[in-house]
């Protein structure tokens, strides 16, 4: 599957969300897995140093099924932009263990993907000595909080099956979290949606002979905002849409039959493009 051709897309829009925690929750693991890149994860703290940024494909069913339905050449998805940070520690807005490097590399992205230990591994050290997710997770909001940095949190469990007290933990985590086992490449799918939906980011396909592509757009853009994704010229010499739903379009078997049955509709500038939405520009 091809990414590259939609990097310049999410890229121009600078939306990212980073990876946090303190040293040795697995961060970097996580980062590997999602990347399959060879981020060093050793069993050290502050392995990391400056950020590494990967380009992550959305995974969407909606695009298989469009690419099946046009028989495309090729099939392009949405895609996030995740970036590993190095661990955090108490006292980091104090600039404790480089922490105002690491925060100011916070301060760039635009969510954040806060990585914590449930599982007990006498072989990996904690920083704090023992392993306790929501002391964790006290200590990183609070710097967080400290450093005046206050941006929108999606809680990443590394856990296991056999973790105690673990349903008991997850119940009190503050907002919307996700669980992962990055060793086994549990949960990464599910980490990769969330993320998208933490950035505010919503899908419009464009499909094809050629291509089936899933763009990626902040949620509320209008079609001339969404067109610009595709290419400037969508935005200032738009002249209108013909949208339809993508699984409309599917119900429907062809072009020509949404149009007889109504389905495929003429949108103007003021048009909110959904998630979902299959889009054809007219400049």
């Amino acid at each position: 599957m091809t990414i590259g051709a939609n990097v310049y897309n999410l890229l121009s829009m600078n939306l990212s969300i980073g990876i946090v925690g303190l040293p040795n929750v697995g961060k970097s693991t996580l980062f590997n897995a999602l990347t399959r890149s060879k981020v060093p994860a050793e069993n050290y703290p502050f392995c990391t140093i400056d950020p590494s940024v990967g380009i992550i494909a959305v995974p969407d069913e909606r695009l298989e099924r469009l690419n099946e339905f046009s028989k495309s050449n090729k099939k392009i998805p949405a895609v996030v932009e995740f970036v590993d940070i190095a661990g955090l520690v108490q006292g980091a807005s104090k600039g404790e263990g480089r922490g105002n490097k690491f925060l100011s590399h916070i301060a760039e992205v635009d969510a954040i993907a806060e990585v914590v230990r449930i599982f007990e591994d006498k072989s990996i050290i904690h920083v704090a000595g023992k392993v306790d997710p929501l002391f964790d997770i006290e200590i990183i909001n609070l710097e967080l909080e400290l450093a005046g940095l206050q941006k929108p949190i999606l809680y990443v469990i590394n856990t296991s099956e056999a973790s105690e007290n673990r349903r008991d933990i997850l119940e009190k985590i503050p907002g919307p979290y996700v669980e992962v086992d990055p060793i086994f490449g549990k949960g990464l799918d599910d980490l990769i949606k969330k993320a998208y939906e933490t950035l505010d980011l919503i899908t419009f396909f464009t499909t094809g002979e050629d291509e089936t592509r899933g763009w990626t757009v902040k949620r509320g853009s209008t079609a001339p905002e969404a067109g610009r994704a595709i290419h400037n010229d969508f935005k200032d010499k738009f002249i209108r849409a013909e949208v339809i739903e993508w699984d409309k379009l599917l119900e429907a078997g062809s072009y020509g039959a949404a149009r007889e049955k109504g389905w495929l509709r003429t949108e103007g500038k003021e048009y909110i493009v959904q998630d979902g939405d299959v889009i054809e520009f007219r400049i």
